[in-house]
């Protein structure tokens, strides 16, 4: 399983960010300026096809952090 850098570095490219983000694993999803159903479903995919696992939009809605969707991984 990788770290919370390397998973930080995966969901920045899974989201697409316009304009470079600061984010740490205390971010909270709703303060990031372009999470929204797109970027949600970019973040679906790379758990499935960078981790081979499955979540959904109920995993995500519990999700408050990046801390909350790593720890999806385990």
């Amino acid at each position: 399983m990788d770290n919370i850098e390397a998973f930080i570095e995966k969901f920045i490219a899974a989201v697409d960010f316009q304009e470079q983000v600061a984010i740490t694993p205390e971010t909270k999803l709703e303060d990031l300026p372009e999470w929204d159903s797109l970027a949600a479903l970019g973040v679906i995919v790379m758990f499935d096809m960078e981790y081979g696992k499955t979540i959904t939009g109920e995993h995500l809605k519990k999700a408050a952090t990046v801390q909350d969707l790593y720890q999806l991984l385990a």
